[in-house]
C-alpha cells in the first residue's frame, strides 16, 4: 500500500501551473468548455484545484498543515474523475490522481471522514452493497433463463453491479444485456444474490482498506466459480476490476471487458446485426472510469535519478487516459441504422464529469448535481436529441439533472439502444 511519502517527488514536481484545471490549449473547442476540473470551477479558489489539494498533502506530510474543516472540504468535494491528471500529464510527467487518492486515504486513516461516506461504507460492510436497497439483488432476473454461475460453469460472467441490480429505474439495462447475449448465442451467467459490490466506489472516497477487504472476497468468489471472463456495465466495477484489481496484485489471470467491449466484438464477428432503424440524433458522454480511468495498470518498479529533470530507471510509462475505452461504444452507436451520433465539445479523455464519482454524489448532492447540469447544457447545445452513456451512475446522475432543469432532452445507455 503507498504512503504519502512515496509521493513526496510529486508534491514537488508540481509547476503550481493552470493545466490542472483546464483542457490542454490545442485540445480546447470553446472557451465556454474550457474548464476540465469539477471541484475547481464550482468553487473557484485554488485550494480545490489538482495542484491546490497537491499543496495540501504537501504541507500535511511534512506537518506544516493541520486538518481543517475548509482543507477537508476541499479534499471530499472531489468526483475524482481524473481529469485533472490526464490535462497535467500532457505538461509534466508526474502523478496528480494517485496522490489525490493517497490524501483521501490517509485523512480517512487519520479519523477525519465524512459522515454520509461513514454510513456508505457502513452499508458495505454490512450488505455487500454501495446503495440502500429493499429488494433482493438477483430479482430483476427472474424470468429471464440466466445461468447461476455460482453453480453452473459458464464462459461469460456477467457482473451486474450494485446500481444496475438494486435500482429499479436501472434494471432495464441488466434486462436489455441479457436479451442482447442471449440473442448473440453467448454461454453467460450472473451471481444473482451472491454478487457482491465490486467496492471500487470506496477507494474513490479514501477508504481503502474496505475496498481491499471487499475486493478479497470477490477474488475469492470469482476463483470458487472458476470465472475467466467478466463483463460489466459498470464504469465503476470496469475501473475496480480492470485496473485497481491488477494495481494491488488482485486481478490474476482474470479478462475484463466492459459489455460495450464485448458487444462491439460480437457485432464485428457478426454474432449481432442492428437492422431496426432508430431515427434518433444522439451525443455519446464518456464516463470517467471507463474512458481515461479505463486505462490498463502499468506495473513499474525503479527509482528517480537525482537532479534538476525527472528521469526514471528504468524509464517509466504513464497513465495519461488516452487507452481507456473509447471507440467501442461509438462504433456500437453508428452501426445502429438511422441512428447520427454528434460530438460534444470535452469528449475522451478530457470529457467532463457526469458529477457521481468520489462519492460527492452521497457527500455533497448539491455539487454532484450542477456538475451534471453542466454536462447536460453542453449536450443540448449539441442539438442532440439525447445523450448516451455506458454507466449506469452516469445514467442516473443525468436523469436527476434533466428532471431538475426541466429539460426534454432524453438519456439512454447504450445497450437500451442497441
Amino acid at each position: 500500500m503507498a504512503l504519502l511519502e512515496d509521493y513526496r517527488n510529486d508534491f514537488v514536481a508540481c509547476h503550481r501551473c493552470v493545466f490542472c484545471k483546464f483542457i490542454p490549449m490545442e485540445k480546447i473547442k470553446s472557451l465556454k468548455h474550457s474548464d476540465v476540473c469539477p471541484s475547481i470551477t464550482k468553487y473557484n479558489i485554488n485550494a480545490y484545484s489538482g495542484g491546490g489539494k497537491l499543496s495540501m498533502g504537501f504541507a500535511l506530510l511534512d506537518g506544516r498543515l493541520q486538518y481543517t474543516d475548509k482543507m477537508l472540504h476541499a479534499i471530499n468535494n472531489c468526483n475524482m474523475c481524473g481529469a485533472c491528471d490526464v490535462s497535467c500529464k500532457y505538461n509534466i510527467d508526474m502523478e496528480l490522481l494517485e496522490p489525490l487518492y493517497e490524501i483521501r486515504n490517509q485523512s480517512v486513516e487519520d479519523g477525519h471522514t465524512v459522515p454520509a461516506l461513514d454510513k456508505v461504507i457502513a452499508n458495505l460492510k454490512k450488505t455487500n452493497s454501495m446503495v440502500e436497497f429493499k429488494n433482493k439483488r438477483g430479482d430483476w432476473a427472474e424470468g429471464l433463463g440466466v445461468k447461476d454461475a455460482s453453480k453452473e460453469k459458464t464462459d461469460v460472467l456477467y457482473f451486474v453491479g450494485c446500481q444496475t441490480s438494486y435500482n429499479k429505474n436501472l434494471q432495464k439495462l441488466a434486462k436489455a444485456t441479457v436479451k442482447i447475449l442471449q440473442n448473440a448465442g453467448v454461454d453467460f451467467g450472473i451471481l444473482g444474490d451472491a454478487e457482491m459490490c465490486c467496492a471500487g466506489r470506496a477507494y474513490q472516497m479514501g477508504y481503502q482498506s474496505d475496498f481491499l477487504t471487499e475486493a478479497k472476497k470477490n477474488v475469492a468468489l470469482f476463483k470458487k466459480a472458476k470465472v475467466k471472463t467478466i463483463v460489466t456495465g459498470c464504469g465503476d466495477c470496469y475501473h475496480a476490476f480492470k485496473v485497481l484489481y491488477d494495481k494491488f496484485d488482485l486481478k490474476g489471470g482474470l479478462e475484463v471487458l466492459h459489455i460495450t467491449e464485448y458487444i462491439d466484438r460480437l457485432i464485428k464477428e457478426g454474432k449481432l446485426k442492428p437492422k431496426k432503424k432508430v431515427d434518433l440524433n444522439v451525443t455519446y458522454h464518456d464516463p470517467c472510469h471507463l474512458g481515461r480511468q479505463g486505462e490498463p495498470w502499468i506495473h513499474w518498479k525503479g527509482k528517480e535519478l537525482p537532479g534538476p529533470h525527472r528521469i526514471f530507471e528504468p524509464t517509466k510509462e504513464f497513465r495519461r487516459g488516452t487507452h481507456g475505452i473509447y471507440e467501442p461504444p461509438r462504433d456500437i452507436l453508428k452501426s445502429i441504422p438511422g441512428l447520427k451520433l454528434v460530438e460534444m465539445d470535452r469528449i475522451k479523455e478530457y470529457a467532463w464529469c457526469c458529477g457521481a464519482g468520489g462519492g460527492v454524489s452521497d457527500s455533497n448532492p448539491e455539487f454532484s448535481m450542477w456538475t451534471a447540469k453542466e454536462r447536460i447544457e453542453e449536450a443540448i447545445s449539441t442539438g442532440a436529441e439525447a445523450i448516451v452513456t455506458a454507466c449506469p451512475w452516469c445514467e442516473q446522475n443525468f436523469t436527476n439533472a434533466i428532471k431538475e432543469m426541466g429539460s426534454n432532452l432524453k438519456v439512454y445507455d447504450v445497450v437500451e439502444l442497441l
